[in-house]
């Protein structure tokens, strides 16, 4: 059975796709630990980020970078984060997202109560950064 991103990135599932090439897409998360956070996904379904390819994994850290910059210039925050955890979706996945303190890397703080207006108008945010 499909993971829940592979659905998302085919389409079977509704998503705010901000990247989608060839091996990688780039979502916007349900719920987001800041206004903006984006799940960098290879289409591939590998579990575990170390068991990707060496060439997959430098696109998905060069998308993950990309994705960075453009949330840094559309947000105006002094960092961006990114995070590989892993354990919420069997399938590798990069958590980008502004940061403006460390308290931003709590991902007991995520916010699962976004109304879609806003995750709307991030995505149309992000778009337009990159």
């Amino acid at each position: 059975m499909p993971t829940i991103f592979t659905q998302i990135i085919n389409g079977d599932l509704p998503g705010r796709i901000v990247w989608s090439d060839e091996r990688v897409a780039a979502f916007l998360t349900i719920a987001p630990l800041t206004a903006g956070h984006t799940l960098v996904v290879p289409r591939e379904e590998i579990d575990d980020w170390t068991e990707l390819p060496a060439d997959l994994h430098g696109h998905l850290m060069s998308v993950s970078h990309t994705i960075g910059a453009a949330l840094k210039k559309s947000y105006g925050s002094p960092r961006v984060g990114m995070v590989i955890a892993g354990f919420e979706v069997p399938h590798a996945h990069v958590h980008v997202f502004p940061a403006y303190e460390m308290a931003d890397f709590d991902f007991s703080r995520v916010d699962p109560n976004v109304p879609a207006e806003r995750l709307d108008e991030d995505l149309k945010r992000i778009q337009a950064a990159l």
